[in-house]
């Protein structure tokens, strides 16, 4: 009975860091999309359903503690790369890069496709589509001062105790600045469940070129590689090519519901594979089933947290979604400019994504990879003769 219960605790940790930390991101993707608000909770819909399910087959196929999520840096991508697509060649969007990460799984490339990206160029450019958001939130200030300094004072007290329950503790605190001092009581919050809306997918090539594709390095990089690390780091061996597969055929099925993108989760996944959950790692896998049974909770009440982002403000929204990205903004940050022989590249490819220029109709994310590499093979050290 304890250990079960220690499963369920672990997992609901799990969920609520994860959920807490990046929903709002993907409230934002969902503007830059133009969605409605029954699409809105049709995203909430697909991306429960598919984590949920992953999480629990998956892990039980595996013995272990597959944990998946939803790509948060890709979601603050499509936030800043969507406002010049449909509804539709949004969804396109989503099935290609999907469509990426299968085809990836299916011929085993995992590792020779990390490899032929410098990562430095990869942590460049995640770094630069995420700088507005770490703006943004302290742009805030402007508007709502005291709510903005209330929800990063806390978040600081708390990520110095534990740097998890910083991002929740902050969105706690927020909220309840907002009930005590602003009376927010909304009565427009919609208590029901969530009902899948399918949209017909268009594509184009320069939707492929400038948002697929970087949402693509995004996940593989910033997602899939820390989420296979903490497998390794926790002694399961388990192969990457098969989950690849399964992840990228969930998105290709669930993405014309708003299922944007399906990677391995790392920081919440090691919730999951901590001896808090069991002190057998061959049972840990079922934390990892409880977190699944807890996404397919939330995906169904989809269109009740929809309409609650739908009417919380929105310095809020921006200052809840800076913070969660202060970490990977500066670890991405830190990784770019790692090494010496690389900086000039990665400096390249941080401006150039940050600019938010768009050439020829693609987003400044693929254009800071190309610059970026280009800088990279111009000053390549030269070999000794």
């Amino acid at each position: 009975m304890r250990r079960n219960l220690a499963h369920l605790t672990a997992g609901f940790v799990a969920v609520l860091v994860g959920y807490s930390s990046s929903v709002a991101i993907v409230f934002q993707a969902a503007q830059a999309a133009g969605v409605s608000p029954e699409q809105w909770s049709s995203w909430l819909w697909a991306l429960g359903l598919g984590m949920g399910l992953t999480c629990i087959g998956l892990s039980w196929w595996t013995r272990a503690p597959i944990l998946t999520a939803w790509s948060t840096p890709g979601a603050a991508l499509l936030a800043s790369s969507l406002g010049g697509l449909s509804v539709s060649e949004s969804v396109g969007v989503f099935v290609v890069s999907s469509a990426f990460v299968a085809v990836t799984g299916l011929l085993g490339v995992f590792d020779r496709v990390m490899q032929r990206l410098p990562a430095a160029l990869a942590s460049a450019m995640l770094a630069g589509v995420l700088l507005r958001f770490g703006l943004d939130a302290f742009r805030s200030l402007a508007s709502d001062a005291w709510l903005v300094l209330t929800m990063f004072v806390v978040y600081l007290l708390a990520r110095r105790f534990d740097a998890r329950l910083a991002v929740p503790a902050a969105l706690i605190g927020g909220l309840g600045w907002l009930v005590i001092v602003k009376g927010f009581l909304p009565a427009s919050i919609a208590w029901q469940w969530a009902t899948p809306v399918f949209i017909t997918p268009s594509f184009s090539w320069s939707s492929t070129l400038g948002v697929a594709l970087p949402l693509f390095v995004v996940t593989m990089t910033s997602q899939n590689v820390p989420g296979l690390a903490v497998l390794r780091a926790n002694g399961y061996p388990t192969p990457i090519s098969p989950l690849l597969r399964v992840l990228g055929l969930t998105g290709i099925v669930l993405g014309p519901f708003g299922g944007f993108q399906y990677n391995l989760a790392a920081i919440t996944a090691a919730i999951c594979m901590s001896p808090d959950a069991d002190p057998d790692p061959a049972a840990r896998y079922r934390a990892a089933m409880w977190a699944g049974g807890f996404y397919l909770v939330l995906g169904l009440l989809g269109a009740t947290l929809g309409s609650l982002f739908a009417v919380l403000p929105p310095s809020f929204l921006m200052a809840i979604a800076g913070l969660a990205l202060l970490p990977t903004i500066a670890n991405s940050l830190s990784q770019a400019l790692l090494r010496a022989e690389e900086r000039d590249a990665a400096i390249v490819a941080f401006l150039v994504t940050a600019s938010g220029i768009s050439l020829a109709g693609i987003s400044s994310a693929f254009w800071g990879l190309i610059f970026g590499l280009v800088a990279s093979m111009v000053l390549r050290p030269k070999a000794p003769a």
